[in-house]
Protein backbone atom coordinates (compact mmCIF):
# COMPACT_ATOMS: atom_id res chain seq x y z
CA UNK A 1 0.00 0.00 0.00
CA UNK A 2 1.46 3.41 -0.93
CA UNK A 3 2.53 5.93 1.71
CA UNK A 4 1.58 9.61 1.71
CA UNK A 5 3.31 12.55 3.35
CA UNK A 6 0.82 15.04 4.74
CA UNK A 7 0.50 18.39 6.48
CA UNK A 8 -2.65 19.28 8.41
CA UNK A 9 -3.96 22.03 10.67
CA UNK A 10 -6.14 20.99 13.61
CA UNK A 11 -9.12 22.87 15.03
CA UNK A 12 -6.81 24.85 17.33
CA UNK A 13 -4.76 26.11 14.39
CA UNK A 14 -1.76 23.91 15.15
CA UNK A 15 0.06 22.56 12.07
CA UNK A 16 1.54 19.07 12.02
CA UNK A 17 3.18 16.77 9.51
CA UNK A 18 3.43 13.02 9.15
CA UNK A 19 3.09 9.98 6.92
CA UNK A 20 0.34 7.41 6.58
CA UNK A 21 -0.64 4.44 4.44
CA UNK A 22 -3.75 4.65 2.25
CA UNK A 23 -5.18 2.99 -0.83
CA UNK A 24 -5.18 6.30 -2.72
CA UNK A 25 -4.57 10.00 -2.24
CA UNK A 26 -8.32 10.60 -1.94
CA UNK A 27 -8.54 7.99 0.82
CA UNK A 28 -5.66 9.67 2.64
CA UNK A 29 -7.46 13.02 2.46
CA UNK A 30 -10.67 11.42 3.84
CA UNK A 31 -8.79 9.93 6.77
CA UNK A 32 -7.04 13.18 7.57
CA UNK A 33 -10.15 15.36 7.24
CA UNK A 34 -11.88 13.79 10.25
CA UNK A 35 -12.30 15.62 13.56
CA UNK A 36 -12.35 19.07 11.94
CA UNK A 37 -8.78 18.94 10.69
CA UNK A 38 -7.84 20.92 7.59
CA UNK A 39 -5.65 19.18 5.04
CA UNK A 40 -2.92 21.49 3.72
CA UNK A 41 -1.03 19.01 1.52
CA UNK A 42 -1.01 15.29 0.75
CA UNK A 43 1.63 13.88 -1.57
CA UNK A 44 2.75 10.36 -2.33
CA UNK A 45 6.01 9.57 -0.57
CA UNK A 46 8.93 9.30 -2.98
CA UNK A 47 11.62 6.85 -1.94
CA UNK A 48 15.23 8.00 -2.42
CA UNK A 49 17.09 6.79 -5.48
CA UNK A 50 19.07 3.53 -5.36
CA UNK A 51 22.03 3.83 -3.04
CA UNK A 52 20.93 7.33 -2.02
CA UNK A 53 22.37 8.77 -5.25
CA UNK A 54 20.53 11.53 -7.03
CA UNK A 55 21.45 13.46 -10.12
CA UNK A 56 22.32 17.04 -9.36
CA UNK A 57 19.80 19.74 -10.16
CA UNK A 58 20.70 21.47 -13.42
CA UNK A 59 19.77 24.90 -14.71
CA UNK A 60 17.97 23.19 -17.60
CA UNK A 61 15.71 21.34 -15.13
CA UNK A 62 14.76 24.63 -13.47
CA UNK A 63 14.06 26.33 -16.80
CA UNK A 64 11.83 23.46 -17.99
CA UNK A 65 9.82 23.42 -14.75
CA UNK A 66 9.21 27.18 -14.80
CA UNK A 67 8.38 27.07 -18.49
CA UNK A 68 5.61 24.58 -17.65
CA UNK A 69 4.44 26.78 -14.77
CA UNK A 70 4.29 29.85 -17.03
CA UNK A 71 2.32 27.85 -19.61
CA UNK A 72 -0.22 26.77 -16.98
CA UNK A 73 -0.68 30.35 -15.78
CA UNK A 74 -1.05 31.63 -19.35
CA UNK A 75 -3.77 28.99 -19.87
CA UNK A 76 -5.81 30.44 -17.01
CA UNK A 77 -4.91 27.93 -14.27
CA UNK A 78 -4.90 29.50 -10.79
CA UNK A 79 -1.44 30.02 -9.26
CA UNK A 80 -2.00 27.60 -6.35
CA UNK A 81 -3.27 24.86 -8.64
CA UNK A 82 -0.44 25.38 -11.12
CA UNK A 83 2.24 25.17 -8.40
CA UNK A 84 0.58 22.07 -6.91
CA UNK A 85 0.53 20.44 -10.35
CA UNK A 86 4.24 21.14 -10.72
CA UNK A 87 4.90 19.56 -7.33
CA UNK A 88 3.30 16.34 -8.57
CA UNK A 89 5.05 16.42 -11.95
CA UNK A 90 7.89 14.18 -13.04
CA UNK A 91 10.63 16.62 -12.11
CA UNK A 92 13.89 16.35 -10.22
CA UNK A 93 13.13 15.45 -6.56
CA UNK A 94 14.55 18.74 -5.36
CA UNK A 95 12.26 20.66 -7.71
CA UNK A 96 9.22 18.64 -6.69
CA UNK A 97 9.99 19.29 -3.02
CA UNK A 98 10.46 23.02 -3.69
CA UNK A 99 7.13 23.29 -5.55
CA UNK A 100 5.45 21.29 -2.81
CA UNK A 101 6.72 23.75 -0.21
CA UNK A 102 5.64 26.69 -2.36
CA UNK A 103 2.13 25.24 -2.68
CA UNK A 104 1.81 24.92 1.12
CA UNK A 105 3.09 28.45 1.71
CA UNK A 106 0.72 29.89 -0.89
CA UNK A 107 -2.18 28.24 0.94
CA UNK A 108 -1.06 30.07 4.09
CA UNK A 109 -1.45 33.39 2.26
CA UNK A 110 2.13 34.23 1.39
CA UNK A 111 2.91 36.00 -1.87
CA UNK A 112 4.55 34.09 -4.69
CA UNK A 113 7.68 36.24 -4.43
CA UNK A 114 8.07 35.26 -0.76
CA UNK A 115 7.62 31.54 -1.36
CA UNK A 116 9.93 31.64 -4.37
CA UNK A 117 12.74 33.20 -2.33
CA UNK A 118 12.20 30.70 0.49
CA UNK A 119 12.37 27.76 -1.94
CA UNK A 120 16.19 28.14 -2.18
CA UNK A 121 16.13 27.15 -5.85
CA UNK A 122 19.18 28.25 -7.88
CA UNK A 123 17.45 31.10 -9.69
CA UNK A 124 19.08 34.24 -11.13
CA UNK A 125 18.25 37.44 -9.28
CA UNK A 126 16.33 38.82 -12.25
CA UNK A 127 13.69 36.10 -11.80
CA UNK A 128 12.71 37.53 -8.42
CA UNK A 129 12.62 41.07 -9.81
CA UNK A 130 10.38 40.00 -12.68
CA UNK A 131 8.06 38.07 -10.35
CA UNK A 132 7.80 41.07 -8.03
CA UNK A 133 6.94 43.34 -10.96
CA UNK A 134 4.42 40.80 -12.29
CA UNK A 135 2.63 40.47 -8.95
CA UNK A 136 2.42 44.24 -8.46
CA UNK A 137 0.84 44.69 -11.89
CA UNK A 138 -1.26 41.53 -11.96
CA UNK A 139 0.76 40.14 -14.87
CA UNK A 140 2.54 37.22 -13.21
CA UNK A 141 2.19 34.87 -16.18
CA UNK A 142 3.79 37.41 -18.51
CA UNK A 143 6.58 38.09 -16.01
CA UNK A 144 7.33 34.39 -15.59
CA UNK A 145 7.40 33.97 -19.36
CA UNK A 146 9.97 36.75 -19.58
CA UNK A 147 12.04 35.10 -16.84
CA UNK A 148 11.91 31.73 -18.63
CA UNK A 149 12.96 33.29 -21.93
CA UNK A 150 15.92 34.94 -20.22
CA UNK A 151 16.93 31.69 -18.49
CA UNK A 152 16.73 29.88 -21.82
CA UNK A 153 18.87 32.61 -23.40
CA UNK A 154 21.50 32.18 -20.64
CA UNK A 155 21.47 28.41 -21.22
CA UNK A 156 21.89 28.91 -24.97
CA UNK A 157 24.90 31.18 -24.47
CA UNK A 158 26.50 28.69 -22.08
CA UNK A 159 25.76 25.84 -24.49
CA UNK A 160 27.29 27.74 -27.41
CA UNK A 161 30.48 28.36 -25.44
CA UNK A 162 30.72 24.71 -24.36
CA UNK A 163 30.07 23.58 -27.92
CA UNK A 164 32.75 25.91 -29.25
CA UNK A 165 35.33 24.54 -26.84
CA UNK A 166 34.31 20.87 -27.08
CA UNK A 167 36.34 19.93 -30.17
CA UNK A 168 39.58 21.63 -29.05
CA UNK A 169 39.14 19.99 -25.62
CA UNK A 170 38.74 16.55 -27.25
CA UNK A 171 41.89 17.15 -29.30
CA UNK A 172 43.87 18.14 -26.22
CA UNK A 173 42.62 15.17 -24.17
CA UNK A 174 43.38 12.77 -27.02
CA UNK A 175 46.85 14.26 -27.41
CA UNK A 176 47.62 13.97 -23.70
CA UNK A 177 46.39 10.36 -23.75
CA UNK A 178 48.63 9.61 -26.74
CA UNK A 179 51.66 11.11 -24.95
CA UNK A 180 50.93 9.02 -21.84
CA UNK A 181 50.66 5.86 -23.95
CA UNK A 182 53.96 6.61 -25.69
CA UNK A 183 55.75 7.35 -22.41
CA UNK A 184 54.25 4.27 -20.74
CA UNK A 185 54.67 1.59 -23.41
CA UNK A 186 57.07 2.82 -26.11
CA UNK A 187 59.80 4.93 -24.50
CA UNK A 188 60.63 2.32 -21.79
CA UNK A 189 61.75 -0.05 -24.56
CA UNK A 190 64.66 2.30 -25.26
CA UNK A 191 65.66 3.51 -21.79
CA UNK A 192 68.38 0.86 -21.63
CA UNK A 193 70.29 3.07 -24.07
CA UNK A 194 70.69 5.61 -21.26
CA UNK A 195 72.04 2.94 -18.92
CA UNK A 196 74.53 1.67 -21.50
CA UNK A 197 76.32 5.03 -21.50
CA UNK A 198 75.86 5.53 -25.22
CA UNK A 199 76.69 9.01 -26.55
CA UNK A 200 73.17 10.05 -27.48
CA UNK A 201 72.02 13.34 -29.04
CA UNK A 202 70.62 15.89 -26.61
CA UNK A 203 67.02 15.51 -27.83
CA UNK A 204 67.21 11.70 -27.60
CA UNK A 205 68.61 11.89 -24.06
CA UNK A 206 65.89 14.35 -23.01
CA UNK A 207 63.06 12.21 -24.42
CA UNK A 208 64.35 8.96 -22.94
CA UNK A 209 65.14 10.65 -19.61
CA UNK A 210 61.63 12.13 -19.45
CA UNK A 211 60.13 8.71 -20.23
CA UNK A 212 62.21 7.03 -17.53
CA UNK A 213 61.24 9.67 -14.96
CA UNK A 214 57.56 9.39 -15.94
CA UNK A 215 57.49 5.62 -15.40
CA UNK A 216 59.44 5.84 -12.15
CA UNK A 217 57.15 8.55 -10.72
CA UNK A 218 53.81 7.78 -12.39
CA UNK A 219 51.86 7.51 -9.11
CA UNK A 220 53.47 10.65 -7.71
CA UNK A 221 52.57 12.53 -10.88
CA UNK A 222 49.00 11.20 -10.85
CA UNK A 223 48.58 12.20 -7.20
CA UNK A 224 49.93 15.68 -7.90
CA UNK A 225 47.52 16.14 -10.81
CA UNK A 226 44.56 15.03 -8.67
CA UNK A 227 45.62 17.36 -5.85
CA UNK A 228 46.02 20.31 -8.21
CA UNK A 229 42.63 19.56 -9.81
CA UNK A 230 41.00 19.47 -6.36
CA UNK A 231 42.57 22.80 -5.38
CA UNK A 232 41.52 24.40 -8.66
CA UNK A 233 37.96 23.07 -8.26
CA UNK A 234 37.81 24.49 -4.71
CA UNK A 235 39.11 27.87 -5.87
CA UNK A 236 36.66 28.00 -8.78
CA UNK A 237 33.76 27.81 -6.33
CA UNK A 238 34.74 31.29 -5.11
CA UNK A 239 33.13 34.16 -6.94
CA UNK A 240 36.21 36.38 -6.55
CA UNK A 241 38.48 33.78 -8.15
CA UNK A 242 36.09 33.20 -11.06
CA UNK A 243 35.82 36.94 -11.67
CA UNK A 244 39.61 37.40 -11.68
CA UNK A 245 40.03 34.49 -14.08
CA UNK A 246 37.34 35.94 -16.36
CA UNK A 247 39.02 39.35 -16.28
CA UNK A 248 42.38 37.77 -17.15
CA UNK A 249 40.94 35.79 -20.08
CA UNK A 250 38.98 38.82 -21.30
CA UNK A 251 42.25 40.74 -21.70
CA UNK A 252 43.69 38.20 -24.16
CA UNK A 253 43.82 39.62 -27.71
CA UNK A 254 41.99 36.77 -29.43
CA UNK A 255 39.04 36.51 -27.02
CA UNK A 256 38.72 40.09 -25.77
CA UNK A 257 36.11 41.14 -28.35
CA UNK A 258 34.18 37.87 -28.05
CA UNK A 259 33.87 38.04 -24.24
CA UNK A 260 32.88 41.70 -24.39
CA UNK A 261 30.09 41.09 -26.92
CA UNK A 262 28.76 38.03 -25.04
CA UNK A 263 28.58 40.11 -21.85
CA UNK A 264 26.89 43.02 -23.64
CA UNK A 265 24.35 40.72 -25.31
CA UNK A 266 23.37 39.26 -21.93
CA UNK A 267 23.13 42.72 -20.37
CA UNK A 268 20.86 43.97 -23.17
CA UNK A 269 18.73 40.83 -23.00
CA UNK A 270 18.15 41.21 -19.25
CA UNK A 271 17.37 44.89 -19.74
CA UNK A 272 14.81 44.04 -22.42
CA UNK A 273 13.12 41.46 -20.18
CA UNK A 274 13.04 43.86 -17.22
CA UNK A 275 11.65 46.79 -19.16
CA UNK A 276 9.03 44.65 -20.90
CA UNK A 277 7.75 43.65 -17.44
CA UNK A 278 7.52 47.33 -16.41
CA UNK A 279 10.50 47.22 -14.03
CA UNK A 280 11.78 50.72 -13.26
CA UNK A 281 14.75 51.75 -15.42
CA UNK A 282 17.17 52.23 -12.51
CA UNK A 283 16.23 48.87 -11.00
CA UNK A 284 16.67 47.23 -14.40
CA UNK A 285 20.10 48.83 -14.85
CA UNK A 286 21.26 47.67 -11.44
CA UNK A 287 20.01 44.13 -11.94
CA UNK A 288 21.36 43.75 -15.48
CA UNK A 289 24.76 45.00 -14.33
CA UNK A 290 25.00 42.15 -11.80
CA UNK A 291 25.06 39.59 -14.60
CA UNK A 292 28.05 41.20 -16.34
CA UNK A 293 31.14 39.05 -15.78
CA UNK A 294 33.95 41.37 -16.90
CA UNK A 295 34.80 43.76 -14.06
CA UNK A 296 35.85 46.63 -16.32
CA UNK A 297 32.62 46.48 -18.31
CA UNK A 298 30.55 46.20 -15.12
CA UNK A 299 32.21 49.33 -13.72
CA UNK A 300 31.54 51.10 -17.03
CA UNK A 301 27.84 50.22 -16.92
CA UNK A 302 27.59 51.17 -13.23
CA UNK A 303 29.02 54.61 -14.03
CA UNK A 304 26.49 54.96 -16.84
CA UNK A 305 23.70 54.06 -14.38
CA UNK A 306 24.95 56.79 -12.01
CA UNK A 307 24.77 59.29 -14.89
CA UNK A 308 21.21 58.18 -15.66
CA UNK A 309 20.30 58.65 -12.01
CA UNK A 310 21.56 62.21 -12.22
CA UNK A 311 19.27 62.92 -15.18
CA UNK A 312 21.31 61.98 -18.27
CA UNK A 313 19.58 59.97 -21.00
CA UNK A 314 20.58 56.31 -21.12
CA UNK A 315 21.95 56.50 -24.67
CA UNK A 316 24.07 59.55 -23.78
CA UNK A 317 25.33 57.93 -20.55
CA UNK A 318 26.39 54.77 -22.37
CA UNK A 319 28.04 56.79 -25.12
CA UNK A 320 29.94 58.81 -22.55
CA UNK A 321 31.38 55.58 -21.08
CA UNK A 322 32.08 54.14 -24.56
CA UNK A 323 30.12 51.05 -23.49
CA UNK A 324 28.58 50.13 -26.86
CA UNK A 325 28.99 50.64 -30.60
CA UNK A 326 27.46 53.58 -32.51
CA UNK A 327 24.70 51.25 -33.72
CA UNK A 328 23.87 50.41 -30.11
CA UNK A 329 23.61 54.06 -29.11
CA UNK A 330 21.30 54.74 -32.05
CA UNK A 331 19.03 51.79 -31.19
CA UNK A 332 18.70 52.93 -27.58
CA UNK A 333 18.17 56.53 -28.62
CA UNK A 334 15.35 55.48 -30.95
CA UNK A 335 13.84 53.37 -28.16
CA UNK A 336 13.92 56.32 -25.75
CA UNK A 337 12.29 58.66 -28.24
CA UNK A 338 9.59 56.19 -29.35
CA UNK A 339 8.82 54.65 -25.96
CA UNK A 340 9.94 51.22 -27.23
CA UNK A 341 13.12 50.87 -25.23
CA UNK A 342 12.41 47.22 -24.31
CA UNK A 343 12.10 46.25 -27.98
CA UNK A 344 15.27 48.12 -28.89
CA UNK A 345 17.14 46.38 -26.06
CA UNK A 346 16.06 43.01 -27.43
CA UNK A 347 17.19 44.05 -30.89
CA UNK A 348 20.52 45.14 -29.42
CA UNK A 349 20.89 41.80 -27.64
CA UNK A 350 20.25 39.94 -30.90
CA UNK A 351 22.77 42.13 -32.73
CA UNK A 352 25.51 41.46 -30.19
CA UNK A 353 24.63 37.77 -30.04
CA UNK A 354 25.12 37.47 -33.81
CA UNK A 355 28.40 39.40 -33.62
CA UNK A 356 29.68 37.21 -30.79
CA UNK A 357 28.75 34.07 -32.75
CA UNK A 358 30.83 35.31 -35.71
CA UNK A 359 33.77 36.07 -33.43
CA UNK A 360 33.46 32.63 -31.88
CA UNK A 361 33.61 30.94 -35.28
CA UNK A 362 36.70 32.97 -36.19
CA UNK A 363 38.33 32.01 -32.91
CA UNK A 364 37.63 28.34 -33.59
CA UNK A 365 39.35 28.56 -36.95
CA UNK A 366 42.49 29.45 -34.98
CA UNK A 367 42.11 27.20 -31.93
CA UNK A 368 41.51 23.91 -33.77
CA UNK A 369 44.60 23.97 -36.01
CA UNK A 370 46.66 25.41 -33.14
CA UNK A 371 45.67 22.46 -30.95
CA UNK A 372 46.51 19.99 -33.73
CA UNK A 373 49.90 21.64 -34.34
CA UNK A 374 50.72 21.75 -30.62
CA UNK A 375 49.88 18.11 -29.99
CA UNK A 376 51.39 16.92 -33.25
CA UNK A 377 54.55 18.89 -32.55
CA UNK A 378 54.90 17.40 -29.09
CA UNK A 379 54.33 13.83 -30.29
CA UNK A 380 56.63 14.44 -33.25
CA UNK A 381 59.38 15.66 -30.92
CA UNK A 382 59.10 12.46 -28.89
CA UNK A 383 59.24 10.26 -31.98
CA UNK A 384 62.20 12.18 -33.42
CA UNK A 385 64.02 11.77 -30.13
CA UNK A 386 63.52 8.01 -30.20
CA UNK A 387 64.57 7.78 -33.85
CA UNK A 388 67.73 9.74 -33.08
CA UNK A 389 68.47 7.35 -30.22
CA UNK A 390 68.06 4.31 -32.48
CA UNK A 391 70.15 5.74 -35.32
CA UNK A 392 72.94 6.85 -32.98
CA UNK A 393 73.17 3.34 -31.49
CA UNK A 394 73.30 1.86 -34.99
CA UNK A 395 76.22 4.17 -35.86
CA UNK A 396 78.08 3.12 -32.73
CA UNK A 397 77.58 -0.56 -33.54
CA UNK A 398 78.80 -0.06 -37.12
Amino acid sequence: MPEYDYEIVDSNGQASQGRLEAASQAEAVRQLSSDGRTVVAVDEHRAPALGGWRRGLKAQDVAVAFNELATLLESGVALGEAVTAQARGTHHPRLSAAFDGMARDLMRGQSYLEVLRESALPLPEYVFQLVEAGELRGRLAEALRGAVQQMEYDLKVASDIRGALAYPAVLIVAGVAAVIVVFTFVVPQFTNLLESGSDLPLLASAVLGAGAWFNANAWLLAGTIVAVAAVVAALMRREAVRRRLTDAVARLPLVRGWFSEVDTAKWASVMGAMLASRVELMDALGLASRGVRISRRKEMLDRAADDVRSGVALSAALEKQDALTPTGYNLIRVGEQSGRLAEMMRALAKLYEENSARRMRRLLTFIEPAAVLLIGGFLGTIMIGMILAITSVNRIVL
